[in-house]
């Protein structure tokens, strides 16, 4: 069930910029006609949500906004690996979403914003491809956007879950794939706020320091490394695989695959025109 629609409603967005009817028609107008002039070929239903998620990220600076925007089309045009073929019935891609690589938490934290926890070593590496594994990450990350009009407002936390991870995952990792990774969490319209690695072993700090050397500043700032269970206990009921009392991965896992196989023809849509979202 997708979230109550905000457009009659004043929102702020970060840093005191308070989104009214007025500013987001006008903001939404102005991004409208460049990607046009830009790209003829674009086709921008009217309650495509896309811009808006933008403006938000960016809190309503409409330079940054393009230069986000742009990356991200052009991203979801080159990297077809993530971005075409998102059959849910796909073998690999229902393996994946059994195991539960990528589980939004079902309540939000107590600043209101999405706890994602991305379970970077529940596949096997020899059987599944680190591209599909991303793959997966995104379809629930749009459909999560998609269903979810708040995300775009309050952000997501992402948890890392790092418990027995190998060296067959982190070859799966060289610093092309880091760099792709990055940059499609940099340019993503759901304000990453915290990204925090917990059970971490001290062999993979390795690729920890190339995914940070990717990073913007500003993303720096806001990862944190655990070597044992999270530090966000006080802020969410954290899974049981986390020390919470919240529901298990299992459990995660098998809500979000019955969720992704209900929205079969989104993701139909979308690989279609991304401004279905």
């Amino acid at each position: 069930m997708k979230t109550t629609n905000t457009a009659s409603e004043s929102i702020c967005v970060g840093n005191g910029v308070q989104e009214t009817a007025e500013l987001r028609t006008a903001s939404i107008a102005t991004l409208t006609q460049w990607l046009l002039d830009e790209r003829p070929d674009l086709q921008i239903p009217s309650e495509s949500k896309l811009i808006l998620y933008f403006l938000r990220t960016t809190k309503y600076n409409i330079d940054k906004t393009k230069q986000k925007l742009s990356i991200f089309l052009k991203n979801r045009e080159k990297l077809t690996e993530w971005f075409q073929d998102r059959d849910p019935q796909r073998p690999e891609i229902r393996e994946l979403l059994e195991i539960g690589v990528f589980l939004p938490l079902r309540q939000k934290d107590k600043l209101n914003r999405q706890v994602v926890i991305i379970r970077t070593s529940a596949h096997d590496p020899q059987k599944h491809k680190q591209d599909n594994v991303f793959k997966v990450d995104k379809m629930i990350l749009d459909l999560l956007m998609y269903l979810d009009e708040t995300v775009s407002i309050h952000g997501v936390v992402a948890i890392f879950d790092m418990r027995g991870v190998t060296l067959g995952h982190a070859l799966q990792l060289p610093p092309s794939m880091i760099k792709k990774a990055v940059e499609s969490w940099e340019n993503y319209p759901c304000k990453p706020k915290v990204l925090e690695f917990v059970n971490v072993p001290v062999h993979v700090n390795i690729v920890l320091n190339v995914f940070r050397s990717f990073m913007s500043p500003k993303m720096k700032e806001r990862v944190t490394i655990s070597r044992k269970g999270s530090k966000l206990d006080h802020l969410i009921t954290l899974p049981r695989e986390l020390g919470g009392a919240g529901e298990s991965y299992q459990q995660l896992a098998e809500y979000w695959k019955e969720t992704v196989h209900a929205n079969e023809s989104f993701f139909v849509q979308m690989e279609q025109n991304v401004f279905h979202m």
